[in-house]
């Protein structure tokens, strides 16, 4: 029977102290507690912990990959959306991810939703689907602001995708269609002032200048001479004008 209870005894060490040696990898720290009272951080590596009076947490602190379900935003203009993101974090003080909130990662990921809302809830429509880089930003920061109390630091938010109901979609389609076409007709009335302004440059050169008239009377009548279908009536006073500018230039 002696024997018996050494053994047990035996048994209860070897398994004490089994349970005293803990292995920490270098992405992981433990947190101590000491009689309920935060001792200190410890690891990686082998640390031990005394059955009874101390209490270890595991703690990672790889970057975190979390995805934030599809948040329905009304923008500053009123207009209903439905956003999805994904946030990457990582714990930086291990202590306070467990001493100060109760679940940094389900909390992470509430304040994640709530922040999406109330940010993009800022902007217009144009500005989420033009400007989503600066968005990230917004958020990153705001979030990154709100979790430093837990010991976690946003890294990075990135808007995944952003959807629009079938209303919407059409009418912004119309709207680009009518943007297409005043664009168009912009372009089209600049053409006609400026062809306008070239011709009356033109008609000013020619009144000035009455041979100059002449000569482009009779490059019309070359163009029209080459259809022979046509029947052409000149009249030869059209001619006179420039029979004296001849005249003036061999006078000269």
């Amino acid at each position: 029977m002696e024997g018996l209870g050494v053994v047990i005894v035996l048994g209860f060490i070897a398994a004490l102290l089994a349970y005293s040696f803990r292995v920490l990898r270098e992405y992981e720290r433990g947190v101590v507690f000491q009689l309920g009272r935060f001792w200190k951080v410890k690891g990686p590596g082998l640390v031990i912990v005394i059955p009874g009076i101390q209490q270890m947490v595991r703690v990672g602190l790889r970057t975190v990959t979390m995805d934030v379900p599809s948040q329905d935003v009304i923008s500053r203009d009123n207009v209903s959306v439905k956003v999805n993101a994904v946030v990457y974090f990582r714990v930086v003080d291990p202590a306070k991810a467990i001493i100060q909130v109760e679940n940094y990662l389900v909390a992470t990921s509430q304040l994640a939703q709530t922040t999406l809302r109330a940010v993009l809830g800022k902007h217009q429509l144009d500005e989420m689907l033009a400007e989503r880089e600066r968005l990230n930003l917004a958020i990153q920061q705001t979030l990154d602001t709100q979790t430093d109390a837990w010991g976690i630091k946003v890294t990075t938010v990135e808007i995944k995708q952003i959807d629009l109901n079938e209303t919407m979609v059409r009418a912004m389609a119309r709207q680009a269609e009518a943007e297409r076409e005043r664009r168009s007709k912009v372009i089209l009335a600049e053409a006609e002032q400026q062809a306008s302004q070239k011709l009356l440059e033109a008609a000013r050169t020619l009144a000035e200048q009455p041979e100059a008239m002449q000569l482009r009377y009779l490059q019309t009548l070359t163009v029209i001479a080459g259809d022979k279908s046509s029947t052409i009536v000149f009249p030869v006073d059209m001619l006179a004008p420039l029979a004296q500018a001849l005249g003036r230039s061999k006078d000269g």
